[in-house]
């Protein structure tokens, strides 16, 4: 049944766009170094006007991506670039025959979603594999991220890298302009005298869904990189060996009730003061020594509101501490190995990243207290730490294929994980692309025991097409597959083995109004490592995108079986069939308003079900709302809202309904400074099927920020939170009872400051 299915797969996919020649970016650009940094002077009437903006060499003539694949752009857009001995410059002139409809909001850094914006993305190593990118909006706010190719959680564009560089932005009556000053010692290339990069220019215009490029970069090739230009003239230049050592003071002073308090709950007021400091040491051009001591990784930005109520396996949140970014997705593979949040509380680290030719290495050396924390004095594990070790190597072979290792260590009290991993990934054609991972992992228990070991292999073939992409994954995982540092779905879970396959059929009709329209379908096969079906999902969609609308609407049919170690209660291995179907809409017609709607309905699984009852299929529906209002240019409001409801399918009794509200308002007095508001409640209110208790939470954030680069910032915070809950006395005793009726559980006032010092 798999050999057949890969098959299928692979043969669906095969069409004369798979014989097509290979494409590659024949066009080049040659930067020249100017003498002086240029000015929107140097561009008055949107136009070259002086010896040094004509000196700058000129890219023009963007070609579409999005909406109509190929065709020229709608709006015309020059580039201008130079660099000197210290920084890479470009001029973007965005010319619009409807310049009142140019979409800018003055916003924080990197909140532009929704915003026109222009931007280029840089492989300073001609590798095609990884890269920078920078993005500008008409006001010069700025969004960076690091691109990598490939289908690891890392691929893509990772905005956790943050890079200090300079932007300004500047509306007219033709349209917008924007600089970019982009300091050679915010980027990683290597030590030659003579620099060959790549380069990509891009443009968006949100009210069109035109996403335009210099050179083509076609939805119908596989790959970014790999379309992208040469460039060519950067000569006798150097990041140097430079250092970047950012201190940081925090202080909070915190009002909190201890549930666990001798003598019963009470309110605890705290100071508590702290002082670290992270160092950047960039040597050799491409070679970087990141060290922390006492960490700066105190959060002031929240996670975003996901459902985790009825959840079998675990929610995935970003990392966001600055320790982590450099590199970041040099330890990135497939199966997601090294995923930092897994390090909760460390007192300092050390990481090494670096590349030489063809070769790249990563490794990080750090502990974590959070095992022993708050453990009672007798527990054997009170006051231990983990300690962790990280080694990552890769080698670059031929365009756009690579071949690495990764190895992991965590170790606590006499027990430790260890794992080992091999992974390739190999560019076939200019549509197909293949990944291979195969895993070892090792474990002992924390105070002695069994070991135990386990492995994994995870193989996909993906094909990407103007018309036709698909994706075939096959992963298998033993029983005593581990991985504590590491985070695990339900494809990739231990003691499962299956395969899931995407087709996608993409339209784009010409002389419409309709930019595209397509239809998928996705099917999952899970069996455990005895080959007892576990897990199953069919299901077709379909979807349609207009200018600023897209429609989508999916079905899908379920089977899942628990098994005895799934679930207590369970004696021997119980079916489960369900379905349901999911509609969604998203808009941005208004400058001013975007929503998206989903909407979900049909049955699922009731894995809370009462006390000493067995999961059952349920009745469900669940709807998730987003709307983001910008009244003022200055004020961005970001609203969430998520229902979901479940209840018996006979007699319709409850088992739960679970209700989120959030919304973010965040007010720009300038592009440094800026306040934000954030309200969140979040009720849980079970039902007789349902074993889950009452739950309310309230919680008001607000934080005043003046950020003057992503590492030199001062924040001043206040947030207050409430539950449901009371304080009684039972039999002398005080304890903690839930209630209907919120109360302040605590809040705390902080004060952070952090400064880049660098040289």
């Amino acid at each position: 049944m798999k050999k057949s299915l890969i098959v299928c797969s692979l043969c669906i996919a095969l069409s004369p766009v798979f014989l097509s020649p290979a494409y590659a970016a024949d066009s080049g650009v040659t930067i020249p170094k100017i003498d002086r940094e240029p000015f929107f002077t140097d561009f008055s009437g949107m136009r070259p006007g002086t010896a040094l903006a004509n000196s700058m060499a000129k890219v023009e003539n963007f070609v579409q991506r999005e909406p109509d694949d190929g065709d020229a752009a709608t709006q015309r857009t020059e580039a201008y670039i130079g660099y000197d001995e210290e920084q890479f410059y470009a001029i973007f002139l965005a010319f619009d025959t409807d310049p009142e409809q140019i979409r800018a909001n003055l916003s924080s850094r990197e909140n532009i979603d929704g915003d026109d914006t222009v931007g280029l993305t840089i492989d300073t190593f001609n590798d095609q594999r990884a890269a920078f990118s920078f993005r500008s909006t008409p006001f010069g706010i700025q969004w960076d991220a690091r691109w990598t190719e490939g289908s690891s959680r890392r691929a893509g564009f990772d905005t956790t890298f943050e890079a200090v560089w300079d932007s300004e932005g500047q509306l007219t009556d033709q349209g917008y302009m924007v600089k970019m000053a982009i300091p050679l010692r915010s980027l990683r290339f290597p030590d030659s005298s003579e620099q060959l990069w790549r380069v990509q220019f891009g443009r968006d215009i949100p009210r069109l869904s035109e996403r335009s490029y210099w050179p083509a970069y076609s939805i119908g090739i596989e790959g970014r990189l790999n379309q992208t230009a040469m460039l060519t003239g950067i000569r006798d230049v150097s990041p140097g060996n430079n250092s970047q050592i950012i201190p940081f003071i925090f202080a909070r002073d915190v009002d909190a009730l201890d549930p666990g308090a001798a003598g019963g709950p009470r309110f605890d007021r705290t100071a508590e003061q702290d002082v670290g400091i992270d160092a950047k040491f960039v040597f050799n051009d491409s070679m970087v020594l990141d060290l922390t001591l006492n960490p700066d990784f105190s959060q002031v930005e929240s996670d975003q509101p996901q459902v985790t109520v009825n959840e079998r396996f675990e929610v995935q949140f970003p990392e966001r501490r600055p320790f982590f970014v450099e590199n970041a997705d040099f330890f990135a593979t497939d199966s997601i190995l090294v995923f930092t949040r897994r390090i909760v509380d460390p007192e300092g680290g050390v990481r090494f990243t670096g590349r030489a030719g063809n070769y790249g290495f990563g490794a990080i050396a750090i502990n974590d207290e959070a095992p022993g924390l708050n453990r009672d004095p007798s527990d054997p594990l009170n006051g231990e730490k983990a300690n962790i070790g990280i080694l990552r190597g890769f080698r670059d072979i031929s365009d756009q294929s690579r071949v690495g290792f990764l190895l992991t260590d965590r170790e606590l009290g006499d027990g430790y994980n260890r794992v080992a991993s091999l992974d390739g990934r190999f560019k076939l054609t200019d549509n197909w692309i293949t990944n291979m991972q195969f895993i070892g992992t090792e474990s002992e228990p924390v105070f002695g025991g069994e070991t135990t070991t386990g492995y994994q292999r995870n193989i996909q073939v993906n094909r990407t097409g103007r018309t036709v992409s698909t994706h075939t994954h096959f992963v298998e995982t033993t029983t005593n597959f581990d991985t504590e540092l590491g985070f695990e779905n339900r494809f990739f879970r231990a003691d499962t083995s299956g395969i899931h396959n995407r087709l996608d059929l993409s339209f784009f009709p010409e002389g419409s109004t309709i930019n595209s329209w397509g239809a998928n379908v996705f099917d999952v096969y899970l069996n455990d490592t005895k080959g007892t079906r576990i897990y199953h999902q069919l299901g077709p969609g379909f979807n349609l995108g207009f200018d600023t609308n897209r429609f989508g609407l999916s079905y899908t049919d379920y089977t899942e079986i628990l098994r005895p170690q799934d679930f207590p209660g369970i004696v021997s291995n119980k079916r489960f069939d369900y379905d349901n179907w999911q509609l969604s809409f998203n808009n941005s017609t208004l400058s001013t308003l975007e929503f998206g709607v989903r909407y979900r309905a049909g049955k699922t699984l009731n894995l809370v079900p009462a006390a000493e009852n067995l999961p059952a299929v349920a009745d469900t529906s669940r709807i998730d709302i987003d709307v983001l209002w910008r009244p003022i240019d200055r004020l961005r409001v970001d609203n969430t809202y998520l229902l979901t409801e479940l209840e018996t399918r006979e007699g319709g009794i409850k088992a739960f309904t679970n209700e989120i509200i959030r919304s973010n308002w965040n007010y720009q007095f300038t592009k440094e400074l800026s306040l934000r508001f954030i309200a969140q409640y979040e009720e849980t209110d079970s039902g007789p099927a349902s074993r889950l208790k009452d739950n309310k939470n309230l919680n008001f954030d607000l934080l005043l920020r003046y950020v003057i680069n992503p590492w030199s910032a001062f924040y001043v915070g206040y947030n207050s939170n409430q539950s449901n809950f009371d304080i009684v006395e039972v039999e002398g005793e005080r304890e903690v009872i839930a209630s209907s009726d919120l109360r302040r559980d605590g809040d705390q006032l902080f004060v952070k400051f952090s400064y880049l010092f660098q040289r």
